[in-house]
């Protein structure tokens, strides 16, 4: 199964570098300004940055284990960005 969404924001590269320097505390993360690559054990996450938007491309064996990585994502993401009123829309697909 895999899941996307994105959301607009001018500092798409810095929270992309936030979000794959933190997640590389605790699993396997590869990562340049515009795209990184996580490894969350149960799924896996491309994250790409670009001027105005930032993008999440994620899989994983089944819904239960997205719903964790989009959840994971969508928490640190809020923290990070709490100046900005950021809202994803995470779209799921077979």
């Amino acid at each position: 199964m895999t899941m996307k969404a994105s959301v607009k924001t001018e500092h798409a590269s810095k929270y992309l570098q936030q979000l794959c320097k933190h997640f590389a505390h605790k699993v396997s993360v590869q990562y340049t300004p515009e795209k990184g690559t996580v490894d969350f054990g149960i799924g896996d996450c491309v994250i790409e940055a670009n001027e105005n938007t930032l993008s999440f491309f994620c899989q994983a064996e089944d819904s239960v284990r997205l719903e964790k990585i989009e959840g994971i994502i969508t928490i640190h993401l809020d923290k990070f960005a709490w100046r900005e009123k950021l809202e994803m829309d995470w779209e799921y697909s077979g």
